[in-house]
């Protein structure tokens, strides 16, 4: 095992460290969208109501964001590497839990345990980046990270699909629990603490409490913290909704949606990769700045056009597309931005920015089908209100005065 303390050599951008982190990244998308081609057969073969597996993704959402807000103190306190090691065994133990469940209600419960466990996964990667890199290549290391956020969700419903059909649903949960197994032992074995607790306070729950309190009203953290969550927010708002959109409103074949979604996913690697390019000449906030702008153009550009009997497909393909390119370009540099003005609370940080993201990324995605009316506008809607939230909370709030951090 290497030694448990930061390395001094200037880390490197194409490390073996990133290639890791981006594996463990992959355990948000490959949980959320391996098992969904299963959703049908699970529910016939416990005999269980159409659509009941929709909770058990709720339930993982919800395991999620309360996971986020326990990593980011923690390891703060103790470093990267104890939160990775408890989160990848709950993620494995939860993951075969769903395996041998014999109900809806047991794969729910499971799913839950397995969203706190696999949060460690998702969040940790952004930490260990700030912990090694300055803010300028910490958003090229996110950037290419996102290349994981894009890829998977095109993989994972494939290798599911294959998965269902030569073995059974419950293999699914066997692999993800292979694969949550795998990251455990390389996060034991291969990667280093980044993070010096040295002269980190003992872990209260006061002190927990008072640095959320303090994030939550400091201005430079919620402007960046919400720029990035109400955009991701959006795009989760598509996902929910594009289904509906493109396949009941649009007649578009349910066996070439998936051609349409990795269209928008490319989209999104590609941007990001370009991002990564960019920072060689712009800095992470110059970038965000100009990436803003495009949610909001667009969302409301489509929210217009609903208000006709069907936007034409030609503008909701060019609609979904940029919107969810811009992705590339805020996410990695808002929250590179957002790490680099709370360095020694980066974990505290990211995992709150984190809580914030999938909180709106659920409301997002419930207002879609709350508004549903048999049109294109609720998703419109829902896509113009986050790409304008985003705009203004980093308009309104970036630059402004802000509190100073508790005890400091």
């Amino acid at each position: 095992m290497m030694n448990p303390t930061p390395s001094p050599e200037k880390p490197r951008l194409h490390s073996w460290w990133l290639v890791l982190l981006g594996i463990f990244t992959a355990t948000g998308p490959l949980s959320m969208d391996m098992y969904l081609p299963s959703f049908p057969l699970v529910e016939k073969a416990l005999g269980a109501q159409p659509g009941s597996m929709e909770f058990t993704l709720a339930s993982f959402f919800i395991g999620l964001t309360l996971g986020m807000l326990f990593y980011g103190p923690v390891s703060d306190r103790f470093g990267r590497k104890k939160p990775l090691y408890f989160g990848f065994f709950l993620y494995t133990t939860a993951a075969l839990g769903c395996a041998l469940s014999d109900s809806i209600t047991a794969i729910g419960l499971w799913r839950f345990i397995q969203g706190i466990g696999g949060c460690a996964g998702i969040m940790m990667p952004s930490a260990i980046v700030r912990d090694r890199l300055p803010a300028q290549e910490s958003a090229r290391a996110l950037s290419m990270l996102m290349l994981v956020m894009g890829l998977a969700p095109i993989v994972a419903p494939l290798l599911g699909g294959w998965i269902l059909t030569l073995w059974g649903w419950r293999v699914i949960f066997i692999v993800l629990a292979a694969f949550g197994g795998f990251c455990l032992t390389t996060a034991l074995l291969a990667l280093s603490e980044s993070h010096d607790t040295e002269h980190e306070p003992p872990l209260r729950l006061g002190s927990v409490l008072g640095n959320y309190r303090y994030l939550l009203t400091n201005r430079t953290f919620l402007g960046f913290a919400m720029s990035t969550g109400l955009t991701w927010s959006g795009m989760f708002a598509y996902l929910a909704g594009s289904p509906f959109v493109l396949i009941d409103l649009h007649g578009i074949r349910p066996d070439h949606y998936g051609w349409y979604f990795g269209v928008n996913a490319f989209g999104l690697i590609a941007s990001s990769q370009i991002n990564a390019y960019m920072l060689r000449a712009h800095t992470p906030t110059e970038i965000l700045r100009r990436a803003l702008w495009i949610p909001p153009i667009v969302g409301i550009f489509m929210f217009i056009l609903s208000y006709g009997e069907l936007i034409p497909l030609p503008w909701v393909l060019v609609g979904f597309f940029l919107f969810v390119s811009s992705v590339g370009w805020i996410a990695p540099n808002a929250m590179a931005s957002l790490l680099a003005t709370h360095g020694q609370m980066a974990g505290t940080a990211a995992s709150l920015a984190g809580a914030m993201q999938f909180l709106f990324a659920t409301i997002a995605g419930a207002l879609v089908g709350t508004f549903n009316n048999g049109t294109d506008q609720p998703l419109a809607m829902v896509m113009a209100a986050c790409g304008l939230g985003a705009w203004l909370s980093h308009r309104t709030l970036i630059g402004l005065p802000h509190p100073k951090r508790p005890g400091a």
